[in-house]
């Protein structure tokens, strides 16, 4: 029977057992650095804080019923939340949701979207030549009357708010 010899750390097992042990003690380091700095920002857990402002719905011109309203929607949250629907008690019919571009040649062009991002930390501003909702109006309205509306977002639920009835010569943008 021949008898072991006890083990004895050389410089070169030193070397190996640190180089071993730096890569995931560097992880650990670099991760808990972000999800500090992440939860020093305030954004650790916060859910997306939905805020409608500015609400105001075109004047429709003339014999037309159709018109378009404009929000500006602040989340002040710490995630990104979906704009995916938009309801009135005072629309007639179908409520949808679009985007206008230019063309190129002076013209515009008008695509309905399914829904709109609302990024943490930012404010989506809907105006005519960008995201906008398109409604018929279901009374005669008169400028400065109030049109109740009902903003669906995926997250934060349902936002209520009253939009003014504005001309069309006042809306910026």
């Amino acid at each position: 029977m021949s008898e072991r010899s006890p083990w004895h750390p050389t410089p070169r097992r030193l070397a190996d057992a640190f180089l071993a042990a730096l890569a995931p003690v560097a992880a650990c380091v670099l991760a808990l650095g972000g999800l500090t700095a992440w939860t020093g920002a305030g954004r650790a857990g916060s859910p997306a804080r939905i805020t409608v402002s500015n609400a105001r719905v075109l004047l429709p011109y003339g014999d037309s019923t159709e018109t378009a309203a404009f929000f500006d929607i602040t989340n002040a949250g710490g995630a990104n939340d979906r704009l995916v629907r938009v309801t009135s008690s005072r629309a007639d019919g179908e409520v949808t949701l679009s985007r206008h571009r230019g063309t190129g040649s002076g013209a515009a062009a008008k695509t309905d979207v399914d829904s709109a991002v609302v990024l943490a930390g930012r404010v989506l501003t809907m105006a005519p030549h960008g995201l906008d909702v398109n409604l018929r109006a279901g009374a005669r309205w008169r400028a400065g009357d109030l049109v109740p509306f009902t903003l669906h977002f995926e997250r934060g639920g349902a936002v209520e708010v009253l939009a003014v009835v504005i001309r069309p010569s006042a809306t910026a943008g």
